[in-house]
């Protein structure tokens, strides 16, 4: 097992916490803010801007959310749901079912949207309920004295999560509003346009603001290294053949052989035949259900494995074999 593998793992299977929902209350329409405390006041684990935790928001269901509070600040944590429409069933969930005084269950800080060390200039761009992991950024930027800039699109002022909050004075000069009712579209051109040298940019948002971002952030001339992207779902597959053949999976623990059907996902195939894998997004974005490969050539389809982590390892929720066969390290 690869060293990435290891880590993964040991991070993944770091133990749960049951924290108590201290408050919830609305911070723009159809999202509403917890606070998640020790139920004996003790202090959390730490974590950096950029982290989220895995939430059990139902027997059997577990969503990531980007925490959104100062890192600083270890007597809590905070997220902010926003009502998916339709829902998967988590934010659902959070919404109608989950309370002040109520325990939930979480899992530790994990971070793949670090910021970087030592950037002259950092600019957040945010979209929607996107916000969340930017705004834990801007509240390290801002503790440290860093130059950044943080752009807030969101439809209209009722949409915009903490709002009060941006508007106290540490932000003062630092955080511009663009709201689509009133003034159209953000112009991401002229927002990314001449990027300073050494800069990082950060976006979130839904699957068409960051493509949008993505490209005039390109026109623009951003080094690809210098540009940071966290996504709530993942963009259009392949349409390659691999994209639906079928292949085998084989338990190298067992020897035991796994037909993966033809527009089954792995995971699926390995679930049907009483294989328990940690799941959560479906879709290749979270890690949770990362699984070594020893043998056999992976058609990756995340979009959260690093080239290293891909060198050992796939996600069986999206990714396929290129091959008739893998076998896979449990």
């Amino acid at each position: 097992m690869g060293g990435w593998l290891r880590r993964h793992i040991a991070a993944r299977s770091n133990g749960l916490q049951r924290l108590v929902v201290r408050d919830k209350h609305h911070v723009a329409r159809d999202v509403y803010a917890f606070e998640l405390v020790h139920p004996r006041g003790r202090r959390l684990p730490a974590w950096t801007a950029g982290a989220h935790i895995d939430v059990h928001t139902a027997p059997g269901l577990v969503r990531q959310y980007s925490l959104c509070g100062d890192p600083r600040d270890r007597s809590r944590y905070q997220i902010a749901v926003h009502r998916c429409t339709p829902s998967r069933g988590g934010s659902d969930a959070m919404h109608d079912a989950v309370h002040a005084g109520d325990r939930i269950t979480i899992g530790m800080p994990r971070n793949r949207f670090a910021l970087a060390p030592d950037s002259p200039h950092t600019v957040l761009l945010a979209g929607g309920i996107g916000l969340t992991p930017l705004l834990a950024m801007a509240e390290t930027l801002s503790a440290s004295g860093a130059s950044f800039e943080l752009h807030y699109c969101t439809r209209s002022p009722l949409h915009a999560a903490f709002s009060e909050r941006l508007h106290e004075r540490r932000f003062c000069g630092r955080v511009l509003f663009h709201f689509s009712n009133t003034v159209g579209r953000a112009a991401f051109d002229s927002l990314l346009a001449a990027p300073q040298r050494g800069a990082h940019l950060y976006i979130c948002g839904a699957a068409g603001f960051t493509d949008a971002a993505l490209a005039a952030a390109e026109r623009q001339g951003w080094p690809a290294a210098h540009v940071h992207t966290e996504r709530f779902s993942a963009p259009p597959g392949p349409q390659a053949d691999s994209a639906q053949a079928a292949f085998d999976v084989v338990i190298a623990s067992t020897g035991r052989v796994v037909p993966v059907a033809a527009g089954q996902s792995a995971l699926a195939a390995l679930h049907g035949a009483g294989v328990a894998i940690p799941t959560s997004c479906g879709q290749g974005l979270c890690g949770t259900c990362v699984t070594g490969v020893l043998e056999g050539e992976p058609d990756h389809r995340d979009h959260c494995l690093t080239d290293e982590a891909r060198a050992v390892s796939f996600t069986p929720c999206c990714s396929r074999a290129r091959g008739p066969q893998l076998v896979l390290d449990l």
